[in-house]
């Protein structure tokens, strides 16, 4: 089970280069439900996501490149590609930074996993997470994967000027 919430960041902390961080690109066989696949650094991975914004099932089974690679052909819309910082926080816990690239400059998501319902619901966000997008779903990048190159544009100023 993943459960997750997501802040819009309009920058990312100073001292990001600080913090371990992985190179990735995914791209979506399907949206519903959702299958990915995806590289992180060197590991190949296919995901399945059931429909969901807080909480939804997720089941991870790994790739090989070969496989990665020949279903990457198959994939439609915008492949994304981010660069993911983990920064821990109290509780445990770990912020995801993701700084998205080739298409989507600008946009800054930020994710923080919970092992349960409590904890995400009784969370308090550093107060460098602005803006909660959990549930607005514009924000999966499953969804971000099927905009136009206008949605994009669209999405991208009302973040970065509002």
């Amino acid at each position: 089970m993943e459960i997750e919430r997501k802040f819009l960041m309009k920058m990312p902390p100073r001292n990001l280069s600080s913090y371990d961080c992985a190179q990735i690109e995914q791209a979506y066989l399907c949206t519903k439900p959702v299958i990915r696949i995806r590289k992180k650094n060197d590991e190949y991975i296919l995901t399945y996501k059931s429909v969901g914004l807080l909480e939804r099932e997720e089941l991870e089974v790994p790739l090989d490149e070969k496989s990665y690679q020949h279903l990457l052909k198959k994939c439609d819309g915008n492949v994304i590609t981010k660069t993911r910082y983990f920064i821990p926080i109290e509780d445990g816990l770990t912020v995801e930074v993701d700084i998205f690239k080739h298409g989507f400059d600008g946009l800054i998501i930020a994710e923080v996993e919970f092992p349960d319902l409590e904890t995400a619901t009784s969370f308090r966000p550093p107060v460098w997470l602005k803006t909660e997008v959990t549930q607005d779903a514009r924000f999966q990048n499953s969804n971000l994967c099927q905009m136009t190159d206008n949605e994009r544009i669209t999405i991208l100023r009302e973040i970065l000027y509002n």
